[in-house]
């Protein structure tokens, strides 16, 4: 079988490597194992890779180029029009000698794929829709567009949609799915996670406005200020973090340590010594962080977005922000002072988590692809 990848992610060729970024890999190379070959169709990045950058495995894999799409500004509008029709030309070639088409949303050039898939609807189809399912999301125009096209069986044929979360009036198509980090022989016995001083804190992901990591910062203060010792981690990078930076050293906030960008390992264990992962983020789809934590027992305190209320089971195993930084901190005092409350949310955490390995996603990917 030939199985042609739509995606937007940039990729990186390194001599025999193609890398791009890690969790997006190492989720691909799980389908990519069950096929003969692979086209990949996706925008070629020049710049530097990092530890988040991992490499596919496979030895039948051919990338063809096609530029970045944006319609952000006027400029960009502009050159994304004239270069559209070489990523229309890359994408009909690739879906015209594949047997198996994966669409990768949203995303601008998702949003190109979602349109074109609809010439090909006698050939095998599958979209992973990572974004937000919520039908009462606000969003943009290009995503609500996509999820349109997705769900109208009309037009879209012998696809597979696979979402995030379990939601009402959905189509016959749309597959509630999920994504995973650890496999079956990671499976820790469950222990009980006790609650002791300091309280460990971390954050992990993009250091964007989206994610807001300033929030967890300022909610780490709001409990220095209430007399609780508590320390925060941040694992990531991005455009925050010199916002970031004057912040900690405005206020000589030594109880923060912002990390870069690290590897899964690094990470890992910040999730075993952790007793809360923050993430007072404003958009999700399968937010893998969350997972993660839970699978070590470290306890997620996010805002309710996307599948998140449902991760969470609506509070009971973990916190949900509400945005409200008094609140938001009242919650957290009222959790860290209930040690037993604490383990009993970190047990369930665990258990549920346990569930979502990549063993279990891997046989749901085979039954996709027959």
């Amino acid at each position: 079988m030939t199985f042609a990848i739509i995606t937007h992610t940039p990729h990186f060729l390194q001599e025999e490597n193609v890398l791009a970024y890690g969790p997006y890999v190492r989720e691909m190379n799980l389908w990519i194992r069950h096929v003969e070959k692979v086209i990949v169709v996706a925008p070629i990045s020049k710049a530097e890779t990092s530890k988040i950058h991992a490499a596919y495995h496979h030895e039948q894999l051919r990338i063809y180029r096609i530029p970045k799409l944006g319609f952000v500004t006027p400029t960009m509008a502009v050159l994304s029009v004239l270069l559209l029709p070489w990523v229309l030309f890359q994408m009909l070639r690739a879906m015209t000698i594949a047997k198996h088409i994966h669409l990768r949303c949203p995303g601008t050039i998702g949003l190109v794929g979602c349109v074109v898939q609809v010439l090909f609807p006698w050939k095998k189809k599958t979209a992973k829709y990572a974004g937000n399912w919520d039908p009462e999301a606000k969003q943009p125009f290009s995503y609500r567009l996509q999820k349109k096209i997705l769900r109208n069986t009309l037009v879209t044929r012998n696809m597979d949609v696979l979402v995030y979360g379990d939601w009402p009036l959905q189509t016959a198509n749309i597959t509630s799915f999920f994504t995973a980090t650890y496999s079956n022989e990671k499976i820790p016995e469950v222990l009980p996670k006790e609650m002791q001083l300091p309280v460990r804190c971390i954050f992990v992901g993009a250091l964007t406005p989206g994610k807001q990591p300033m929030y967890a910062v300022e909610l780490v203060h709001t409990l220095r200020e209430k007399g609780i010792a508590t320390s925060l981690d941040i694992y990531g990078d991005g455009a925050e973090r010199l916002k970031l930076e004057a912040w900690i050293n405005a206020h000589e906030a030594s109880w923060v340590t912002l990390h870069g960008n690290q590897t899964a390992e690094t990470v890992e264990n910040a999730y075993k010594s952790a007793h809360f992962l923050l993430l007072p983020s404003r958009s999700e789809g399968w937010p893998k962080v969350v997972a993660e934590a839970m699978f070590w027992g470290c306890i997620p305190v996010a805002l309710g977005v996307s599948c998140i209320p449902w991760m969470l089971d609506g509070g009971n195993r973990g916190v949900l922000l509400t945005g409200e930084l008094p609140e938001d901190a009242s919650r957290l005092h009222t959790l860290i002072a209930s040690k037993e409350t604490y383990t009993t949310m970190s047990l369930s955490a665990q258990h549920w988590s346990h569930q979502y390995t990549l063993d279990a996603f891997e046989t749901a990917i085979k039954k996709l692809l027959i």
